[in-house]
């Protein structure tokens, strides 16, 4: 697709692993130029951070999947030859982004300040794991840990059972959609100001945010959260918002009044109950519904629901989702050129843009893949 937004504009990723990352593949998929500034030996430590053992090349599918459609070009930023050369690129690039802990950029000499003077019009975006500052700065900035410290973990599950944590990085995933939306802020404000700016942004304040439904509600009541024992779906709702058993699946039923729901699925247990008992006797509403549902099959109860337009829809697995038509009519799928003929399939960039998809079959670089060619547009001008 040409004429993307971002066409024209350049970006120094400093980053490794997820979060930021995953930012400059927004990046990059909007039309910018990203270019990982990476350590000779070795490069992003995300490289060899396999999932399942899946591998392209000599990097894991998961650095493939977020790198794409990026350059490589390697520096030892501790040598003073190359830091010099990362300080040329920095004075004619746009954007700077890095995940490393507080105090590591300064300490190289590339914090924002000494950024700052060699280019006053970049936008520097920053991640950490826990903020610049309190007793946590230091603590590694880990998905897994940061769902658990913010009290996500506790959201999900039903009363009674252990903590559950989401079944992917919803902290790097957030976080690095987070810092592009700041870095598009800064880009606005520079073309009417010619003013860089600082972004700054960490795991635990996307977490905190993402949860701010609950917490809001935590700050004014001061009760503590209170999962289902059935189904839990939200610890804010009243019954019957959850996920159910039925007699060969599972299905999802969100917000709807109960009374009509008794009506619809021929449930007469749950008549005696009105709506003010949906949260007060939500368990006990719960129970009873779930006994109801395994009486029969998916299909059954959902074109039951579905006929009274009610919330609710089946829940699939990758294997029946990929096959449905609601699927395929949205092409999410794209392949990506990997070498020697071989291609790869991941997700495309989910905006569109009048009414165009965002693809690209530009695959992950190699490590240094670009050197020759960043020197050349940047460096031997």
């Amino acid at each position: 697709m040409s004429n993307l937004p971002l066409s024209g504009l350049v970006v120094l990723e400093f980053s490794q692993y997820l979060s930021g990352p995953s930012a400059g593949l927004r990046l990059a998929d909007l039309g910018a130029r990203v270019i990982k500034i990476e350590r000779p030996n070795g490069g992003d430590a995300g490289r060899k951070l396999s999932i399942k053992n899946l591998w392209v090349g000599d990097d894991s599918l998961l650095f493939h999947t977020i790198n794409r459609n990026k350059e490589s070009f390697t520096a030892d930023l501790k040598n003073e030859a190359d830091l010099a050369t990362v300080q040329k690129l920095i004075a004619k690039a746009d954007i700077l982004t890095h995940n490393f802990r507080p105090g590591i950029m300064e300490k190289i000499g590339l914090g924002y300040g000494q950024v700052q003077q060699i280019n006053p019009r970049i936008i520097y975006g920053e991640i950490s794991g826990y903020g610049k500052t309190g007793p946590w700065k230091h603590k590694p900035g880990q998905d897994l840990l940061l769902q658990s410290v913010t009290g996500l973990a506790y959201t999900t599950g039903n009363a009674g059972h252990a903590p559950v944590p989401f079944g992917l990085s919803i902290a790097d995933t957030l976080c690095g959609a987070q810092l592009v939306q700041g870095i598009l802020a800064a880009l606005i404000r520079r073309q009417k100001t010619d003013k860089g700016a600082l972004i700054e942004i960490s795991l635990m304040e996307s977490l905190l945010d993402f949860q701010f439904e609950l917490l809001t509600t935590y700050y004014n009541s001061g009760l503590a959260l209170k999962r289902s024992e059935v189904s839990n779906g939200n610890p804010l709702l009243g019954a019957p918002y959850g996920i159910y058993a039925t007699k060969d699946g599972f299905v999802a039923i969100a917000m709807m009044d109960i009374n009509v729901l008794a009506n619809v699925i021929d449930c007469n247990a749950l008549e005696v109950y009105s709506q003010e008992h949906t949260f007060i006797n939500r368990d006990e509403i719960k129970s009873l519904l779930s006994n109801h549902l395994k009486q029969q099959t998916s299909a059954y109860w959902l074109s039951k629901l579905h006929e009274h337009d009610l919330w609710a829809m089946e829940v699939l697995d990758w294997n029946m989702m990929t096959s449905n038509l609601a699927y395929k009519t949205l092409q999410m799928e794209q392949e990506v050129n990997i070498g020697n003929n071989k291609k790869m399939v991941t997700t495309r960039c989910p905006i569109r843009i009048n009414g165009k998809s965002i693809v690209t079959d530009k695959a992950a670089p190699l490590l240094g893949q670009h050197n020759e060619q960043v020197y050349t547009d940047f460096i031997k001008q």
